[in-house]
């Protein structure tokens, strides 16, 4: 199959690298894949490292004429089979723009446990062949609050690399971070945006010091309200137990130093940095919003907690710190958890899957297609 990805956020979170991670994995099973992207976005460059093709495009707004009339050529020079978009503007001029160039399948996958209004003025949204979600509580919704029929969307969660399985505990890495190799880590991974509730976990942050006084906090990631969590920590007083990585490429080293992972989120699809952890052997506590509850079980795999939270944060982490047995239960199961259901391998055969019977569905053969023999122009 010949697949376009398109994607208009400049950021690299969880969304953008789950988007590389399907290329990347698609590619490894034969696919030829490309992405479309503004020329300035952090997953531009990645992309191109990853010897995956990118196409330059302003995508400016929803209705971007020259952004469209582009990717309609685009797709039709390079015979894109399958175009799969993934933010709001990308999926207004990629939808509009697969559409005209009579692409055979046109999907969205939605990262973002949000509300999508359906109506008339938004258009855009009846027209993919298929809506991809990271989660079972992000399908619903769209399906009872939103009206998206129920055959038309499907949860495909967003798989673990196999590297997380293997993590070996090794606290001498803490040192790179200033940290102290006997000190217990509470770690929080995630793009620094307001969504992700940082202030939450700072807020803990006292309460645990209370009980544990070397306990130090890593917040890791980078975005935009880095600069505002800076000075919340400042005004909290609590700089001396908190510590900003900025962004770390190998999360895996993260979770080797571990003890805790946790997630303080306002608003969640099912969080990469969660399932992760899990695999990693990392106890979580986390607040139960959007899919959290499908990964973390209370008690069993994980501590919930509700969002805002802040003290029942602290008692979960504290809980954890003061409980090893505890901790190694629930490492235990929450590794065979994600094992069971959340490996990248699942995710790409059922991509794949996915895109394969929506190309039956629309009378193509992917086996046919393009035959052996034939050179495609950027086929590779």
């Amino acid at each position: 199959m010949r697949i376009l990805h398109t994607e208009w956020s400049d950021d690299m979170g969880g969304q953008e690298k789950r988007v590389l991670a399907e290329m990347v994995g698609l590619r490894r099973r034969g696919h030829y894949v490309a992405i479309a992207c503004r020329g300035h976005a952090k997953i531009r460059a990645e992309a191109e490292g990853l010897g995956i093709k990118t196409h330059i495009l302003p995508f400016r707004r929803p209705y971007d004429i020259e952004s469209i009339f582009r990717l309609i050529r685009l797709i039709q020079r390079e015979r894109f089979e399958i175009v799969n978009t993934h933010s709001g503007v990308d999926s207004w001029v990629g939808g509009l723009s697969a559409r005209l160039a009579r692409a055979p399948v046109l999907v969205r996958t939605r990262h973002l446990n949000i509300p999508l209004r359906r109506n008339p003025l938004n258009f855009i949204h009846y027209l993919p062949d298929m809506y991809i979600t990271c989660g079972d509580d992000m399908r619903m919704r769209l399906i009872k609050d939103c009206g998206f029929p129920e055959d038309r969307v499907i949860s495909i969660p967003t798989g673990v690399d196999r590297e997380f399985f293997e993590v070996r505990r090794d606290k001498r890495r803490a040192v790179r971070y200033g940290l102290s190799k006997d000190s217990p880590v509470i770690v929080n991974v995630g793009i620094l945006r307001s969504v992700k509730g940082h202030e939450v976990t700072f807020r803990a942050v006292r309460t645990v010091i209370e009980r544990v006084p070397d306990a130090r906090f890593l917040i890791v990631g980078d975005g935009p309200a880095r600069e505002r969590l800076e000075r919340m920590v400042d005004d909290l007083d609590i700089r001396k137990y908190v510590i900003f990585t900025g962004f770390v490429r190998d999360i895996t080293e993260i979770y080797s130093l571990s003890d805790i992972a946790i997630l303080s989120s306002w608003s969640e699809g099912l969080p990469q940095s969660l399932t992760q952890a899990m695999a990693a052997g990392v106890p979580v506590v986390a607040t139960a919003v959007g899919g959290v509850p499908e990964v973390v079980i209370h008690e069993q795999t994980g501590l919930l907690v509700e969002a805002g939270d802040s003290q029942g944060l602290a008692r979960g982490v504290i809980k954890l710190l003061e409980d090893p047995g505890l901790c190694r239960r629930l490492a235990e199961k929450a590794k065979q958890h994600v094992m069971d259901r959340y490996t990248m391998d699942h995710m790409i055969e059922s991509i794949e899957a996915l895109y394969i019977e929506l190309l039956k569905r629309k009378g193509h053969d992917p086996s046919s297609l393009w035959p052996q023999h034939h050179h495609i122009p950027g086929g590779g």
